[in-house]
């Protein structure tokens, strides 16, 4: 007999229990059970059936219960369309007109005020601190109606904006969320910035522009805020004047001194890569004067620019004894361009105060600065009374008792000159 006969001879040998009902483990009953959305809602529905609209406790503690009997974890998306919208989403975006009440509790239907919109929002914070597992379902939920804001009356969208300015403002979601309105149908028609300018008054009502900021960093967006806008309007200008008149300054600020930080960026490694491709010192004070125009710089913020150019074009070498012929030898070649945009005592000072933070905060330049110093003064980049006033009561704080103490000799041979000066 083969082995295959004696295996099926010994399965058809073993007893069968007959009228024995075989029990199906829930957690397998639930992944086999067909997906019903319109079941669930009607779950929840009747769930906050006696729940009346404004008495936001009880909802809550009607949505908790019911997590005990309906299967949130499976219908989470449901569960939110329900919460935001009243009911489920049909193919297309639209509300599934079925017969079905809407519910008592959702954001579409919650007066078009922040007080209003506040309260509603905190039911959903408690729902997902009570059912955490909730929070992936919710962002995903949110970001499926925001491709539909075209179907949505203003009204709708505006409640809608409100709230996840909200909802994003305590993280209960992530910004990038709104990266769905970069679809260019919802951008063209002008939706996009409509619903963003909502999203971020609401934000800024309960954070700081900082606060905002972070966020957009995190999320990636704070560099494409021009991005809402439509095509034919995406000019800094129209981009100031259009959330000034939305009485959201700061936000304009935000916004222009993160180019400013972009285009500071582009300028130090601009600048570095001339110095380092031994570009003509013409040619580099052209671009730096066409970076300073172009950027609206005061002088002796452009000269702590030029600054962290000349110091990162050095190949520092890894001996110690090497570090303060380089650094001298670079700051004395490019003494000539530091010059150029150093032509008043308030640059000089500056430049000094940008001296000293950089070799405090490089500690291989140190002990260095006595000598960096006396260079800038001996190439007419800095004066004697910018250096003198330094002394007395222009320091920077980072390092300024060590700094003080190592220009002693320095500043006494000064005031020795300056003293004869005077005599004579």
């Amino acid at each position: 007999m083969s082995a295959t006969q004696n295996t099926v001879n010994s399965k058809s040998s073993l007893p069968a229990l007959y009228g024995v009902k075989i029990k199906t483990r829930k957690s397998q009953q639930k992944a086999q059970a067909k997906y019903e959305p319109t079941v669930f809602r009607d779950g929840i529905l009747k769930a906050l059936s006696n729940a009346q609209p404004g008495e936001f406790e009880d909802i809550s503690q009607k949505l908790d219960i019911a997590g005990n009997s309906l299967d949130y974890r499976k219908y989470g998306e449901t569960l939110f369309e329900v919460l935001l919208t009243g009911g489920v989403l049909a193919p297309g975006g639209t509300i599934l007109e079925d017969g079905a009440k809407r519910s008592p509790f959702y954001i579409f239907a919650a007066e078009e005020n922040s007080e209003s919109i506040k309260k509603h929002v905190d039911v959903f914070n408690k729902l997902i601190r009570r059912y955490k597992y909730l929070q992936r379902s919710f962002e995903d939920t949110v970001k499926n109606l925001l491709q539909y804001t075209n179907k949505w009356g203003s009204s709708d969208n505006n409640k809608l904006a409100m709230a996840i300015g909200l909802f994003t403002s305590t993280q209960m979601i992530n910004i990038n969320v709104l990266t769905v309105l970069f679809k260019e149908h919802l951008v063209k028609e002008g939706l996009s910035l409509q619903f963003v300018t909502a999203v971020f008054k609401a934000y800024l009502s309960e954070q700081s522009i900082d606060h905002l900021g972070s966020s957009l960093k995190r999320a990636g967006i704070d560099n494409k805020l021009m991005e809402f806008f439509p095509p034919n309007k995406r000019d800094e200008e129209f981009f100031a004047r259009y959330f000034e008149a939305e009485d959201m300054k700061p936000l304009v600020e935000y916004h222009n001194q993160k180019q400013k930080n972009s285009m500071k960026e582009q300028t130090v490694i601009r600048a570095k890569d001339m110095l380092q491709s031994e570009a003509t010192p013409a040619e580099i004070i052209n671009y730096l004067k066409h970076q300073m125009k172009e950027g609206s710089w005061q002088e002796s913020d452009f000269v702590k620019i030029i600054w962290d150019s000349v110091m990162q074009a050095v190949d520092w070498g890894s001996r110690p004894e090497q570090i303060e012929t380089q650094a001298l030898r670079q700051v004395k070649q490019c003494s000539y361009i530091l010059s150029t945009f150093s032509t008043n005592p308030k640059t000089e000072l500056s430049l000094l105060q940008k001296v000293q933070v950089y070799c405090y905060e490089d500690t291989k330049l140190l002990k260095h600065f006595r000598q960096i110093v006396q260079i800038l003064y001996d190439e007419d980049v800095i004066s004697e009374s910018a250096i003198l006033y330094w002394s007395e009561k222009g320091a920077s704080n980072q390092g300024k008792t060590v700094f003080l103490k190592q220009m002693e000799p320095f500043i006494r041979w000064l005031k020795t000159v300056s003293s004869e000066s005077e005599d004579e």
